[in-house]
């Protein structure tokens, strides 16, 4: 399974055993400051959407893990809802990839709904 295939899911159940952990002092420095960062988030229940509003305002992407809800349950569709008016007010894109996962883009950035060949 390649890294795409882990970060925005593959077959299988994944658990915390299938991440690692990367210290950045093992690596050379950035030559500069990143414009947009990725957050990987999960949400367990409606207080974990508020940091991530705040990083789709503050222009970053985030890949949110609502895997501990049915895509039936109503605190999801409610959070769903409260994350796409974010999406559209930034004029960025939401999108619900699979039951486990909600995918957020800041300002001027869409998702395709195209997988690549």
């Amino acid at each position: 399974m390649g890294i795409m295939s882990k970060i925005l899911g593959g077959q299988g159940n994944r658990s915390v055993d299938d991440y690692v952990e990367l210290d950045l002092d093992d690596f050379a420095e950035a030559t500069g400051e990143a414009g947009v960062q990725v957050h990987i988030a999960e949400i367990a229940d409606k207080g974990d959407v508020i940091p991530i509003k705040d990083a789709v305002y503050d222009g970053d992407f985030v890949i949110a893990d609502i895997t501990r809800h049915s895509t039936s349950d109503r605190t999801v569709e409610h959070i769903i809802d409260e994350l796409r008016q974010v999406a559209d007010e930034v004029d960025g894109d939401i999108v619900q990839k699979g039951d486990d996962q909600l995918i957020l883009t800041p300002t001027g950035m869409k998702i395709s709904r195209e997988k690549l060949e």
